[in-house]
């Protein structure tokens, strides 16, 4: 059923050198910062103001009143839309985690701990903690589209 085949002698070197390259390539997850670039302060504070940016919140729950008892503090939905050449500001996550989920087009991201910029497509999930300050733009000629989950501490922090 299967045929036994024998390879050269010369082929044999060529993969041990494909193999080693292999598995020496460092894998990069999408839209994430490659492990070899992270660096702090890799990128300084810009003062860019939002452009073709549309924040709309679909939803916020007062986490005070819930069972958990988070005062002060408000858990948001939201819809952003970043038009071809839209800039989302700088901004900080210290005091406001969040997870973006990019539902259409791609954006790049300039985080301060990150060297090179960070490119997310339709479908990646982009965790925003304590330590993450960036801006956003979107290089491509199609619209932007990001739902955002935050909890928020300052109901005036309008920030995106």
């Amino acid at each position: 059923m299967f045929k036994h085949h024998t390879l050269s002698r010369a082929v044999w070197p060529g993969l041990a050198i494909l193999g080693v390259l292999t598995l020496s390539a460092q894998p990069v997850s999408a839209g994430e910062c490659p492990a070899d670039k992270i660096k702090p302060n890799a990128q300084q504070m810009v003062d860019y103001k939002p452009v073709g940016v549309t924040d709309v919140t679909l939803g916020a729950i007062d986490l005070g009143k819930q069972p958990a008892h988070i005062e002060g503090r408000e858990l948001r939905f939201r819809k952003l839309t970043i038009e071809p050449g839209g800039i989302v500001p700088w901004h900080s996550h210290d005091d406001r985690p969040a997870l973006i989920f990019v539902q259409q087009g791609e954006i790049v991201e300039h985080a301060s701990n990150c060297v090179d910029p960070i490119v997310h497509k339709a479908g990646d999930i982009r965790p925003e903690v304590y330590g993450t300050s960036h801006w956003w733009k979107n290089l491509g000629k199609e619209t932007v589209i990001l739902y955002v989950g935050d909890v928020r501490k300052d109901p005036h922090d309008h920030n995106m």
